[in-house]
């Protein structure tokens, strides 16, 4: 478990609640409810996210807006695209907006299941004959429905590396891979969630429509609902009108040390055309500001028209599947659900005896939220150019209360808090890690025993080579290891503990892992890996990998 409020500690809790289910014991002075005031609605959050982008300096760029009743009331950018650079953020700069494209493949699906073309309960088999998983029975029963819901067994984002860090795989690979991604679970028993389930989702769509998941999404949904800045991939987003990619890659580990950019576009980090179903959305706060009057006008356009039915629009706020469940608010935890559960593409919880559907997205360099109100008819989405993870819990709580009036906890205050003690924690452990390293017994076999090519059955090659590299001073020789589909994970691999080694990718953007070797007659035969930071986010799913030497 991750140690800070990281993207893995949000979606392997369920977003929302991740983000407000901790203590909150700061009060907040008195403040008169703007909910039902539009006008001061859009005059209160304003000011609160100014406040945010106070508390946390380092932020380059916010993107908010928020809609009521079917209006946008507010959506304005904060801040810079890039930091030290003076061209500010507005409504029309673009964010990535990773996993909350997640709600519009839903939705998109929703679509064919109102023409009569899919259905959400059939077997994905019926659409994708070919269809294989590693457990046949789940391959075999697993229906679009599951696929949208986070319950098809895998673990806490299995099967992510095929396409995380940018990879070289293409869909159609993406989802052969897939037959043999390991799941540790039952279909439906449990919430994990599950990228490579959406891309399944995305195929299914393909295979009905005839069209691209891309083509698709442009002509059946963004150009209909008016979305004009928007664009379903990474790659067609305009640098020059992008808030661009920002984090901190260290020291000690990533998350740590500096806040420096770390792309000069957002494709450059965060290039997902093979899991573009999953995450591949990018779009301005003005734009998106439309897509949630359309979510909270049950699929309505504005012309009176409709996008999806209101059966459709009501079926994907149905909970599939429970993500976590209390006793419910107290006086220190007064948003905390009773329940919490995942439908298609949104979370849908209890909050302050009300239900919000959310999602989250995490991206290198960008996290984002989108807040459905339903009772309300208010809905507000935040977008960032950097991964303040505890600057997201702030503006989602207090936003969300603002929005219903119940401004009662000093959000800012509790969230500073609770990064404080995290960023010691994590801070202790990276020191830890070094220690262990230095104090590490030599491995049992010479350097050369270990090179050779490790097969993984759903992620394919790793090569591990010796390696020499400079002259005089700055020579150095090792083991180097290069993933042959990633090519930014590549670099000096180093004894750190007997059979136990540890990667130093040169792009420190990327996470580093540790690869521990099994010596079967009398020479390393198989290998496992996992993380070497206890914040690693969860797409490095290095813990999946089950490696056999070629």
């Amino acid at each position: 478990m991750s140690i800070r409020l990281s993207r893995r500690s949000l979606f392997a809790s369920g977003g929302a609640a991740a983000l407000a289910a901790q203590p909150a014991f700061a009060r907040a002075e008195a403040q008169t409810p703007a909910a039902n005031d539009d006008a001061a609605l859009a005059q209160a959050v304003d000011a609160y996210v100014a406040k945010c982008m106070a508390a946390w300096p380092d932020q380059p760029a916010l993107g908010v807006a928020v809609v009521k009743d079917g209006a946008t009331v507010l959506a304005r950018g904060y801040g810079v695209k890039v930091q030290g650079k003076p061209t500010r953020a507005d409504e029309h700069t673009v964010f990535a907006i990773a996993s909350n494209t997640k709600n519009v493949t839903a939705a998109a699906l929703a679509i064919l299941v109102d023409e009569g073309r899919v259905k959400w309960d059939e077997p994905v088999k019926a659409y994708l004959p070919d269809f294989k998983l590693s457990d046949p029975y789940i391959g075999d029963h697993i229906t679009v429905r599951d696929t949208l819901s986070h319950r098809a067994g895998f673990g806490l984002g299995a099967g992510d590396l095929l396409f995380w860090p940018n990879s070289d795989r293409t869909r159609a690979e993406v989802v052969a891979q897939a037959a043999f991604v390991p799941i540790e679970d039952g279909l439906r028993a449990r919430y994990h969630y599950c990228n490579l389930m959406f891309v399944v989702a995305g195929a299914v769509l393909e295979a009905v429509s005839g069209m691209t998941w891309e083509a698709f999404i442009q002509t059946r949904i963004l150009d209909k609902v008016g979305m004009t800045e928007t664009v379903p991939l990474a790659r067609l987003a305009d640098p020059a009108r992008s808030a661009l990619p920002h984090a901190r890659v260290g020291p000690p580990l990533r998350t740590h040390g500096p806040m420096v950019q770390i792309a000069q576009s957002i494709a450059e980090v965060w290039n997902w055309d093979s899991a573009a179903a999953a995450g591949g959305i990018c779009t301005t706060p003005a734009d998106w500001a439309k897509w949630i009057a359309v979510r909270l006008n049950e699929g309505r356009l504005p012309d009176g028209s409709r996008l999806f039915s209101e059966d459709a629009a009501r079926e994907m706020y149905r909970p599939n599947i429970i993500v976590g469940s209390s006793p419910g608010p107290t006086a220190e935890l007064p948003n905390r659900a009773i329940a919490s559960t995942y439908a298609m593409g949104l979370q849908v919880q209890d909050y302050r005896g009300e239900r919000i559907a959310s999602h989250g997205g995490g991206s290198p360099g960008g996290i984002s939220a989108t807040v459905l109100i339903p009772g309300r008819k208010t809905g507000f989405c935040i977008f960032s150019n950097a991964e303040e993870s505890f600057l997201l819990r702030a503006l989602r709580s207090g936003i969300s209360d603002l929005c219903m009036g119940k401004v009662d906890v000093d959000w800012i205050a509790d969230s500073k808090k609770q990064e404080a003690e995290g960023e010691a924690k994590s801070q202790a452990a990276a020191i830890e890690i070094d220690a262990k390293q230095r104090a590490g017994a030599p491995p049992a076999m010479p350097l050369d025993a270990y090179a050779g090519t490790w097969r993984d059955p759903w992620y394919g090659d790793i090569v591990i080579e010796p390696r020499t590299q400079g002259r005089g001073r700055n020579r150095k020789s090792g083991l180097w290891l290069r993933f042959t589909h990633t090519p930014a994970l590549q670099g000096w691999l180093e004894p750190y503990d007997g059979e136990t080694f540890r990667t130093r990718f040169p792009d420190k953007r990327e996470e580093d892992a540790f690869i521990t070797f099994a010596i079967q007659t009398a020479r390393p035969a198989t290998a496992t890996m996992k993380g070497v930071s206890p914040d690693i986010d969860f797409s490095y799913d290095y813990q999946d990998l089950r490696l056999t030497r070629v």
